[in-house]
């Protein structure tokens, strides 16, 4: 049988990810995979150099695909920073839910400890740039280390909140995942509230202001 000669990472992944659900562990060597599925396994090498890096790129696979379904929309390119991380949540969970079966596979054995998963590194590299580029407002403190530093916290926050919510959904069994659905409006409007700096704003503005009336009364 003549070998496939156009196939793609899509198609790699679909073959990669069918293979483990149905045997329930990785294949052997990345030549019977290739071999199984009709194609040479240097076309494997042209895309992925481990099953590991595989794996890792089908989690980033999830976020691409949920941002290029946003950015598609003309409404979200109108949202402020909350909305539109609430709809980057509920688009990535959908492609999630879609794929269920291989995320509880790829991740089950590990959801207890998910902070420190080398599997979710390309995600969580996508996913830091994606929220240190989505124009959340923090007070501006006028020192360059220590904006670094709110700057480098608000990402490793918004990342453990994508943990914790991926760790409910695998846990959730609502109809329709409903219950995730309300954990995610929940969490990422109670950190917006919290990250509000526009009352704490206001206040500074006063506070200079009564300052410098203080000192034009003097």
């Amino acid at each position: 049988m003549a070998k496939k000669k156009n196939i793609s990472s899509n198609d790699i992944i679909t073959c990669y990810m069918d293979f483990v659900l149905e045997h329930d562990h990785q294949p052997k060597t990345i030549y019977a995979f290739a071999k199984s599925n009709n194609f040479e396994e240097q076309k494997f090498y042209e895309f992925f150099g481990t099953f590991e890096a595989l794996e890792k790129h089908i989690f980033k696979a999830f976020f691409d695909n949920t941002l290029h379904a946003l950015e598609k929309n003309d409404d979200y390119n109108t949202f402020d920073a909350r909305n539109k991380l609430l709809s980057f949540y509920f688009t990535f969970f959908e492609n999630l839910t879609a794929n269920r079966s291989y995320v509880i596979y790829a991740l089950d054995k590990h959801k207890n400890s998910l902070k420190g998963l080398r599997l979710l590194s390309e995600l969580k590299s996508a996913f830091t740039n994606y929220i240190a580029h989505l124009g959340i407002d923090l007070i501006e403190i006028k020192q360059e280390q220590i904006d670094r530093i709110q700057r480098r916290g608000l990402k490793e926050t918004a990342w453990l909140q994508l943990l914790l919510t991926m760790k409910f959904w695998m846990d959730d069994t609502s109809s329709g995942f409903e219950k995730t659905d309300i954990f995610i409006e929940k969490s990422v409007n109670t950190t917006f509230d919290v990250l509000d700096v526009a009352p704490i704003k206001s206040l500074i503005d006063f506070g200079k202001f009564i300052y410098k009336e203080k000192i034009h009364m003097n």
